[in-house]
């Protein structure tokens, strides 16, 4: 049997998976889907960089690891280092998952609260429910991370928050995308088996660079029916899911390494399954 065909969207750990995928016998179709924008770019952030190092909120939510790093940075190049992370030792710092937790450890600090797996900002709303966690009054700054999750600011607002979003970041499409566009066109030509993807930008990515093509119909089609749909946890598949396009393929936890193994284990028969039923509807 020939390894299954596998389109990955990872920018910054594109080799590593593609290394993964290999040890396993698959065979990796990389397309990087993205680039971090520079910090020259972080306006927003920039604006409220004096009313954070001064202090002005009481809880920071923390969503992405590479996201707090670069608010950190953006700061930094107004404000000492030093300066921000001397007010976080007296804040409430909440975290969606394990990566902004290891930022923070860095800076000598921990988190308030941490999110359990799989690490959802619903997962995050039920442990402050749970641990009864106050924010009735209080000013809540949101790291956000490229795309707004306005369901969550509602939600911490409906809690008592006085909610102010910060975005870090931005994912722009990367300067080639013709990596990308080729990776499109072998889903849909049947030249690649499935789509491993890590995260919502990716997906939306991928879709824009096909759209652009004028393949994006013919793309979801090709997903929805005969490539293999690997998700790395429920943010992601719930993404999927809202263009119609079910997920094959989820690890236990929402991890590549995790994803990778689980893909290998089950993947070519969950292929076979569902070329089958196609075949029959």
């Amino acid at each position: 049997m020939q390894p299954l065909r596998i389109v990955t969207l990872e920018s910054r750990r594109a080799a590593e998976l593609v290394r993964m995928l290999e040890r396993h016998d698959l065979r990796a179709i990389s397309a990087p889907s993205m680039q971090e924008a520079p910090l020259a770019d972080q306006t927003e952030a920039l604006d409220h960089a004096d009313d954070l190092v001064a202090g002005h909120f009481e809880v920071l939510v923390l969503l992405t690891g590479v996201g707090f790093e670069m608010l950190c940075d953006v700061l930094a190049l107004r404000h000492p280092r030093e300066a921000f992370a001397k007010v976080l030792r007296e804040r409430t710092l909440l975290c969606r998952g394990p990566k902004p937790v290891a930022v923070l450890k860095r800076m000598g600090l921990s988190a308030t609260l941490v999110a359990p797996e799989p690490n959802t900002w619903r997962d995050l709303l039920a442990e402050i429910d749970g641990e009864e966690l106050s924010l009735v009054g209080k000013r809540v700054v949101v790291q956000e991370y490229g795309v707004r999750n306005q369901a969550l600011l509602d939600a911490l607002g409906s809690r008592g928050g006085r909610v102010l979003p910060v975005p870090v970041y931005a994912w722009r499409l990367p300067d080639d995308i013709e990596p990308l566009a080729r990776a499109a066109a072998a889903l849909c030509d049947g030249d690649a088996d499935g789509l491993l993807v890590t995260s919502q930008q990716q997906l939306r990515h991928l879709f824009q660079v096909a759209e652009g093509a004028g393949c994006l119909d013919a793309l979801k089609t090709a997903l929805r029916t005969r490539a293999l749909v690997a998700s790395v946890g429920p943010i992601t598949s719930e993404a999927l899911a809202e263009h119609g396009i079910g997920v094959d393929v989820e690890p236990e936890h929402p991890k590549m390494g995790h994803l990778v193994r689980a893909l290998a284990a089950g993947g070519a028969a969950k292929l076979s399954d569902k070329r089958d039923r196609a075949k029959s509807s």
